[in-house]
């Protein structure tokens, strides 16, 4: 089953352009050609310039953990820690299956 992964990055004071041209350079080098990676969009928050957020499909959980795993291992992410303030938060979801239920129109908003 596909997954998303919401990653939120916080960059320190001042240096959240060499985050994004960071992330974009990674992306560019390691996402595309990742076994079972479909894709990423990367995200500003409104009310809070130091904060950029992206979400990424995978083709299932494990396959996004070995890719991690091997990042990590070839210290991908290590340009990353001197331009964050915290670390990184990933948060990782998956469409809730309605198997057995009825499908309705709901009448309110989240």
């Amino acid at each position: 089953m596909t997954i998303k992964v919401i990653v939120e990055l916080q960059s320190k004071p001042g240096r959240r352009v060499e985050l994004k041209n960071l992330l974009e350079s990674v992306a560019e080098k390691y996402g595309a050609g990742q076994p079972g990676f479909l894709g990423s969009t990367r995200y500003e928050v409104l009310d809070n310039p130091n904060i950029l957020i992206e979400i990424a499909d995978w083709a299932s959980a494990e396959v996004r953990a070995a890719a991690l795993q091997h990042a990590m291992a070839n210290g991908v992410y290590a340009p990353l820690e001197e331009l964050l303030a915290a670390p990184f938060r990933a948060t990782v979801i998956r469409q809730l299956s309605l198997t057995g239920v009825q499908h309705r129109t709901l009448d309110y908003y989240f």
